[in-house]
């Protein structure tokens, strides 16, 4: 039977703060387990409270980025529920009045248009510690550690709609969302350090019925590409639970990357479950109309903008615009560049393709590469002082990538300098001549394509250190006498 996919999603942004939600605790990540910690963050009786200013502050710029109507009046609940990296016993959120509600942002959809996904509340919270697991032995295994260093981290929580009709709909929300908060700059939204987290509740239903059917909620999704594998795997166990005549159970899940399957965790709790009641040891937030429209006119240009001024102020394709801006970190890398070596299409081409491609590779975002933009400038500055050709300079690209060194050193100490001096490069030609005898022919009958056949014998023989220029007009004048 077919059926429809209804997805919401859940997304926990970490902020880009100083300190803690409610004490000046640091907010950083991988420090010594236990040491960013204080009597308020870890719930000792009689530590009171105070929020972070700024806190509020990047979660009302999130709330305008995202198209959101902002309450003037709002206040901190507590939600109550038993875990071991939750000391106080409870979770302060923002259950009943959330800062931003009724939102939205807008995703191609599976026919390629435009859909706008609705945003239901972005309230702010705190973060819970960490539960680290040992590995090892038989008792190892069964034991666990706990670090509080993240226990009371500022999020803000993301929830969508049902809006979302496919695992691919979902991931290009994310990356929207997340390309959003980076532009805004409120968060770094490093899945891989926790600071971006995605929760999914998925459901089936028969086309045409208004009624949305019991969904499952999948937890444990460290990656955009992990969100995508878990939603079509539950949507498949969903859809082979109905159709053997079952009903499927309300459970929340979590997805095993080993495994590649959602595993049980526990019957999900509903709303009423966690008691929440106003917390009474916060005042309440007030705003006013006018901090809110001074946040929407704070917020610095978003993607679209960049993009569209890629293309009138450097003239790149809307396609390379599009691709370059789609991250903060590489449309800052790609104009850094700039500053350095002024030719955007040379630019773009090489950071959309061998750069892009090595940070796909080691999963890094562009300002995390040793490979800085005065690296990319020094690099292409080379290859227009005929210092090295463009094949030469991807092999530069790999080792100055991977080895942290400078273009011009790895040239230096790999040999790879391009050879533009006439009279080494005759001889090699005069030997490629000769050997293809053919080929000459075939040059001289008319097939241009033969010329470009002894190029490469020419590059082969040179380990592709020739001046390709060069070698052509060497080739052309000894050829055609």
């Amino acid at each position: 039977m077919k059926y429809e996919v209804v997805i919401g999603l859940e997304v926990h942004v970490e902020l880009l703060t100083e300190c803690k939600l409610f004490c000046s605790c640091p907010n950083r990540f991988a420090s010594e387990p236990n040491v960013n910690t204080c009597p308020v963050c870890l719930g000792f009786p009689g530590a009171m409270p105070q929020m972070n200013r700024e806190s509020l502050q990047q979660a009302l710029t999130a709330s305008v980025a995202l198209n959101c109507e902002v309450a003037l009046y709002s206040y901190f609940d507590r939600k109550n529920y038993f875990y071991p990296d939750m000391p106080k016993g409870y979770q302060i959120s923002q259950y009943y009045i959330p800062l931003g509600s009724k939102g939205f942002l807008e995703i191609e959809d599976d026919q390629g248009s435009l859909k706008k996904v609705g945003i239901g509340r972005v309230h702010m919270e705190e973060d819970a510690g960490k539960l680290v697991h040992e590995a090892g032995g038989e008792a190892a295994a069964r034991s666990s550690m706990v670090d509080y260093n993240r226990a009371g981290v500022p999020l803000i929580e993301i929830v969508t709609e049902p809006d979302l009709r496919s695992s691919e709909e979902a991931r290009r929300y994310l990356e929207k969302l997340k390309s959003i908060m980076q532009y805004a700059g409120v968060s770094d939204c490093k899945m891989e350090e926790g600071s971006l987290r995605c929760d999914a509740n998925v459901s089936l239903r028969i086309p045409g019925d208004q009624a949305f059917g019991i969904k499952t909620e999948l937890k444990n999704m460290n990656s955009f590409r992990a969100v995508e594998k878990s939603l079509d795997h539950e949507i498949k166990r969903q859809v082979e639970i109905l159709n053997s005549g079952e009903k499927v159970a309300t459970q929340t899940l979590r997805w095993d990357e080993d495994k590649q399957e959602t595993i049980v965790m526990r019957v999900k709790l509903e709303a009423d479950d966690y008691r929440c009641f106003a917390d009474p040891e916060l005042a309440p937030i007030e705003l006013t109309a006018e901090e809110v429209e001074q946040a929407l006119q704070n917020l610095p240009e978003m993607a679209e903008e960049r993009a569209h001024r890629f293309v009138e102020e450097y003239g790149l394709p809307e396609y390379d615009a599009g691709v370059l801006t789609a991250s903060r970190c590489m449309a800052d890398y790609f104009e850094s560049c700039l500053t350095l070596y002024n030719k955007p299409k040379e630019v773009s081409n090489w950071v959309m393709g061998e750069f892009s491609a090595h940070l796909k590779n080691a999963g890094l975002e562009a300002d995390q590469a040793f490979f800085r933009p005065e690296d990319m400038a020094e690099l292409l500055k080379m290859i227009d002082e005929q210092v090295i050709s463009g094949k030469i300079a991807k092999k530069v690209l790999d080792k100055a990538f991977e080895s942290g060194k400078k273009p011009r050193q790895v040239v230096e100490e790999e040999g790879l300098l391009q050879i533009s001096d006439q009279s080494e490069l005759e001889a090699i030609v005069d030997q490629v001549i000769a050997e293809n005898p053919d080929t000459v022919e075939s040059y001289r009958g008319g097939k241009s394509k033969a010329l470009g056949h002894m190029v490469g014998q020419v590059m082969k023989a040179t380990r592709g250190k020739a001046n390709p220029q060069l070698v052509n007009e060497l080739l052309v004048k000894k050829i055609d006498g």
